[in-house]
């Protein structure tokens, strides 16, 4: 394990870290450092506890409204659905042929 120190709300915190998580947690880290300064205003100076807590808030209603939004449809490309289709049509063909020769 290695040591990988994080600036949140103005602080480091470190933290032990396979080195394949490292890029990860620095992608975690500006994630969190775009919202400090509205954590930071929030607290209105007080403890960094405090900044912490808004932070946490901020981040918690983030997510909140990620998982109470459908993810968009993704849409699949019509040469995938030819392909399933035929595959459909093949097997039930073969369906077709086998319940014939039963």
């Amino acid at each position: 394990m290695a040591e990988i120190t994080l600036q949140v709300a103005g602080r480091s915190y470190s933290v032990s870290a396979r080195d394949e998580d490292m890029p990860h947690l620095r992608e975690l880290e500006a994630r969190i450092g775009s919202h400090a300064d509205a954590a930071l205003r929030a607290a209105g100076g007080q403890s960094g506890e405090r900044t912490l807590l808004y932070l946490a808030l901020i981040l918690a209603d983030a997510l909140d409204e990620a998982e109470k939004t459908p993810a968009p449809a993704q849409a699949v490309p019509d040469e995938l659905l030819e392909r399933i289709a035929d595959r459909l049509e093949a097997v039930a063909s073969a369906l077709e042929e086998s319940d014939a020769t039963s």
